[in-house]
């Protein structure tokens, strides 16, 4: 059984006109002023804080002088996708004349600028432009880089200049790249830790642009507006699950607001009329649950160069064409995935794992698809979770996901100081980490994982905790309040979306697919009758008149009629 636990806000001054239960919800996420839900574009953080900037842009602006080749070293996900669209976008309208990318194979590469790319980079024609190697590469990785030493070596041995943008943790060494621009490098000063590989390199190109504009490079051709691409900042901060502090709350409500208005590039466009969402009406959940997937499977099935080439494209009907590949490995993604998900579970016993960090290994499972598992294992059982799969002949590699409150890369640094010769290299984030260990090193780290994990869990926190935002009264049940909270501001990690618990009188309830819940429920006290529903619980049975519910209010559309409905989160008879 589940903990609902009712968050505690702070008082907040925000203006008497406010709805009480949207007043209350903003206190519970820290909001004290109007002002925190002004999302003007004048109210971002300066890129002048951030570390190594200058650097980067002086070696741009090299490179764009001599005319030399710039290569983006993308990421296989959708903030690696969407950031080196970006990068290539903006310097192309910023005048730079070779522009192209190298993304590696997940299965083939492996993550980041590895030795293997720089040899690809050396001998192939790059995406986007025909020029081979030329030994006056710039290099620009976007959402990796920072723990790519070996591949910065290997760059700068062919005369190769690099520049690394990334928001990954770094390690206790840094590369040694020419310029890094990272916020939680050490010695930063930007005030927000939380950009994700997107924000960075939007912000990496806020600062070319000021440059150029005072070397008076704009004589000749128009100078961009940048805000052009904050769709795509808004699609990579969304899919990443970076924190939506306020610095990325703006760019997401801003780049929410083009795609809302159709500003936004035609694969965008497209992957939203794959995924039937109503663009006018697009929020942060529709990025992360219906956009994000669908150009992630492209990086976990295939290659991410497919979801490049979709965000790149400027014609909307190739671009539906790019969508319909995407879809086609984004269903190959779920069947695999379903496969792997009973796997895991026939390997448990469920109700009795007692581990407080969890690995499993299967060496036939997917590579791509192991973070995902991972995500759903540790969803359901409430702890640190890494899946394992096929490395090489003498190696495996894990896709770890975390929970609120243990940073899962700095659980695996830990472990890797204690056994040097456990870890081959890893990377990551508070809530999502990679690695690569020694096959027969399994067991041991198995157990040195859930030590280290034990020390941050308690036990009862391994039956898992919904933070609720409190009762709503029966005038509370409108489809008023539902657009408003749907509508305030964007929701996403470390700012989440409202949920609310009650007791409901339970009127009709039946099994959908032999998966989902649905409900008839009416608040107790009276008033109307409301449908509910709950995804993925299997056959519950509810032999019950009165239940208690941890829900989201939630507005259904059919055949152009809206109706209110609950999207109900757990279920207590």
């Amino acid at each position: 059984m589940k903990n609902i636990v009712r968050r505690d806000g702070v008082v907040n001054n925000l203006p008497n006109n406010f709805h009480p239960v949207l007043k209350r919800v903003l206190a519970n996420r820290g909001v004290k002023e109007a002002s925190e839900l002004d999302y003007s574009l004048k109210n971002l953080l300066l890129y002048s804080t951030l570390s190594g900037i200058d650097k980067a842009v002086n070696l741009l602006y090299t490179a764009m002088v001599k005319q030399d080749r710039i290569l983006i070293v993308a990421d296989f996900d959708a903030d690696g996708a969407t950031s080196c669209t970006l990068a290539i976008n903006a310097l192309k309208k910023m005048g730079a004349k070779k522009v192209g990318f190298v993304v590696p194979n997940r299965k083939e590469h492996g993550y980041g600028l590895r030795p293997e790319i720089v040899e690809l980079i050396d001998k192939l024609p790059l995406m986007t432009t025909t020029e081979a190697g030329t030994g006056s590469d710039l290099l620009v990785t976007v959402d990796n880089g920072i723990s790519s030493h070996t591949g910065v070596e290997a760059a700068k041995q062919r005369g190769m200049k690099v520049i690394i943008t990334d928001h990954h943790e770094p390690g206790y060494k840094l590369p040694a790249a020419d310029a890094i621009v990272n916020p939680k490098q050490p010695g930063d000063n930007f005030p927000s830790k939380n950009l994700c590989g997107v924000g960075v390199i939007f912000y990496v190109m806020l600062a070319l642009r000021v440059h150029l504009r005072d070397n008076n490079w704009f004589k000749d051709i128009p100078e961009p507006n940048l805000a052009e691409y904050l769709d795509l900042v808004a699609l990579g901060t969304v899919a990443d699950v970076v924190s939506l502090d306020y610095n990325n709350r703006i760019l997401v409500e801003q780049g929410l607001r083009r795609i809302q208005a159709n500003n936004c590039c035609s694969g965008i466009r497209a992957l939203i009329q794959e995924a039937q969402r109503d663009q006018a009406n697009l929020v942060a959940s529709d990025l992360a649950f219906y956009l994000g997937p669908r150009l992630n499977a492209a990086g976990r099935m295939d290659d991410m160069s497919y979801g490049i080439a979709c965000l790149l494209c400027e014609d909307d009907l190739i671009a539906k064409q790019h969508t319909k590949l995407l879809q086609i490995f984004n269903q190959e993604r779920r069947v695999e995935e379903a496969k792997m998900n009973q796997e895991a579970i026939d390997m448990l016993d469920i109700d009795k794992v007692d581990s407080f960090g969890l690995c499993l290994l299967d060496e036939n499972w997917h590579q791509g698809v192991t973070g995902i598992l991972a995500s759903r294992i540790k969803d359901r059982l409430h702890r640190p979770v890494i899946i394992f799969t096929h490395g090489t002949n003498t190696t495996i590699r894990g896709s770890g996901r975390s929970v609120s409150g243990v940073n899962i890369r700095d659980v695996i640094d830990t472990i890797a100081t204690k056994n040097p010769n456990m870890v081959i290299h890893f990377g990551g984030h508070a809530m999502a980490a990679g690695l690569t260990i020694q096959r027969d090193q399994f067991v041991t780290f198995q157990q040195a994982f859930d030590q280290e994990i034990s020390k941050f869990l308690s036990s009862n926190e391994l039956h898992g905790v919904i933070f609720s935002d409190g009762e709503l009264t029966t005038n509370d049940f409108n489809l008023n309040l539902a657009e408003k909270l749907r509508k305030l501001t964007p929701w996403g990690h470390d700012f989440p979306e409202p949920i609310f618990d009650g007791e409901f009188e339970l009127v009709d309830h039946k099994i959908l697919k032999e998966r989902h819940l649905k409900m008839q429920v009416r608040p107790i006290g009276g008033g109307q009758i409301i449908d509910a529903i709950a995804f993925n619980t299997g056959n519950i049975e509810l032999n019950t008149t009165q239940v208690r519910l941890a829900y989201r209010l939630d507005i259904n559309i059919f055949r152009g009629k809206k109706r209110l409905q609950l999207m109900v989160e757990y279920v207590e008879s």
